[in-house]
């Protein structure tokens, strides 16, 4: 899992840096990616993963970063994603081939050693003291994950589903104000429960978002100049659905 491990902190910093959006210019998609990329190889050397095996699954995962910072980047740069389905499809699916290869091939990498064992348990943290250095490197890529990569997943799939309309329009997500900041706290409070044992605790949250949209969604059905009621709950829900599903599988990786 060492070279996976890389890998997420990697995309996870490097959509950090990009910021993918509408307006992210070519030069911050630049950005993000050659920073991931930098920080793919100083991890690997760091973590001594150098064998052969490592050294052709590092490839692959640089590739995998290389796909989903262009992809994702052409998709989020289309002028109507409302109809514009291919590129949101191959954005998703073409990385997603290298994480199951990466996940496949788990047992192959070197784990975790070098400089940056000795610097993970010098830390003495008392959580942190019993755990492998590649399953804290792993923890630390889901968790950077769950802030602005999985919000270009959800985005991805709103695209591919139609329920994010040309630029210009009035969108569904002018009507539920701050999803790009809730989604990543409630992801990542969903991850830290669930890491944390407290799954019912995690079910609670989920829970709650919805009790706390509900009037949102009601208001909008009062407001005929907006959005409809029908494309605004779309995108509730697809959004949400979506959000839950990346912070579970995060749960289920961490776990493995």
């Amino acid at each position: 899992m060492s070279i996976l491990a890389v890998l997420l902190v990697a995309v996870g910093v490097a959509d950090l840096v990009r910021a993918e959006g509408p307006t992210t210019t070519p030069h911050r998609r630049v950005a993000g990616g050659a920073t991931g990329l930098v920080l793919l190889v100083v991890l690997g050397l760091l973590g001594s993963l150098t064998t052969l095996g490592d050294l052709l699954l590092l490839l692959v995962a640089a590739l995998t970063l290389a796909a989903w910072i262009a992809l994702s980047g052409r998709a989020a740069a289309a002028p109507d994603p409302s109809t514009d389905h291919a590129n949101p499809a191959l954005a998703l699916g073409i990385p997603a081939i290298g994480l199951v290869v990466l996940l496949a091939c788990s047992a192959v990498p070197s784990p975790v050693t070098g400089p940056l064992r000795r610097w993970l348990h010098g830390l003495d943290l008392p959580t942190l003291a019993h755990a492998s250095p590649t399953r804290i490197l792993l923890v630390c890529g889901l968790l950077l994950v769950q802030f602005a990569t999985a919000n270009v997943v959800v985005r991805l799939v709103l695209a591919g589903v139609g329920a994010i309309k040309p630029s210009g329009q009035p969108q569904p997500s002018d009507q539920l104000r701050g999803g790009r900041l809730l989604g990543p706290m409630e992801r990542v409070v969903i991850l830290g429960l669930g890491l944390a044992g407290e799954v019912t605790a995690a079910g609670v949250v989920v829970a709650a978002k919805g009790l706390i949209r509900w009037p949102e969604l009601q208001a909008r059905a009062r407001a005929p100049d907006r959005p409809s009621i029908d494309e605004v709950t779309e995108y509730f829900l697809v959004g949400s659905f979506v959000s839950w599903l990346v912070a579970l599988v995060s749960l289920w990786l961490a776990q493995t």
